[in-house]
């Protein structure tokens, strides 16, 4: 099982209907997907500056910006499904649909998620990762190309990734990090077992641009 998140940088870009397309085709029972939180998660950012909200009632509004992003992204392509907790996300998979996570439920329960803009939803879907043993984790981004292989160490102090995100990563789970613009090669990957994007290495150094 592969868990996809879809940036919410994503929202108004040319490639976001190519990637919900193929993941509805390449995705059907083996791909979660885990939205970002995009300008609705900004809109929570910019409340909590100009009313100085509690950062637990920031991060509840973070998680419900996730879910409003994720039914948009269901409303934009019929093969995805929202899920509401992890009982969904399996009856999904097991139906031979495509999940969408809605992170709320699960996450405003758990203590071990703290309640920080430190965790976005890339360590939100590190953690969905291994709630569900998944096998990899692909991050979508609206970033240029990257190198082959990146340390996480890296990835997290060019604020590619969050600041909490290697905290959250089971050992057994492969990450990738992939550009907007290669979804061919995710499905690519989806299907033959290819490289979908940079493999995020916790202690190589960077292996040099491509």
């Amino acid at each position: 099982m592969w868990v996809v998140k879809l940036g919410g940088s994503l929202m108004h870009s040319p490639e976001l209907l190519g990637w919900l397309a193929m993941l509805a085709d390449a995705g059907k029972g083996r791909v979660v997907v885990v939205p970002g939180g995009g300008p609705f998660a900004d809109q929570v950012r910019r409340a909590q500056a100009r009313r100085r909200l509690h950062d637990l009632s920031a991060h509840r509004l973070a998680l419900k910006a996730t879910e409003k992003y994720g039914l948009w992204l269901t409303r934009q392509c019929a093969g995805l499904v929202p899920a509401s907790d992890f009982h969904a996300v399996h009856r999904c998979l097991r139906a031979g649909q495509v999940p969408v996570w809605m992170a709320d439920h699960a996450v405003s329960r758990e203590p071990g998620v703290p309640a920080t803009w430190d965790v976005t939803s890339d360590s939100l879907a590190a953690w969905c990762s291994a709630r569900l043993a998944a096998t990899d984790l692909v991050l979508v981004k609206s970033i240029p190309a990257l190198p082959p292989r990146m340390a996480m160490a890296q990835m997290c102090a060019a604020g590619i990734v969050d600041r909490a995100f290697s905290g959250f990563v089971p050992p057994q789970l492969s990450v990738w990090v992939c550009s907007k613009r290669r979804y061919r090669a995710c499905g690519d990957a989806l299907q033959t077992g290819t490289t979908p994007g940079t493999a995020v290495d916790r202690d190589r150094p960077n292996a040099g641009a491509v």
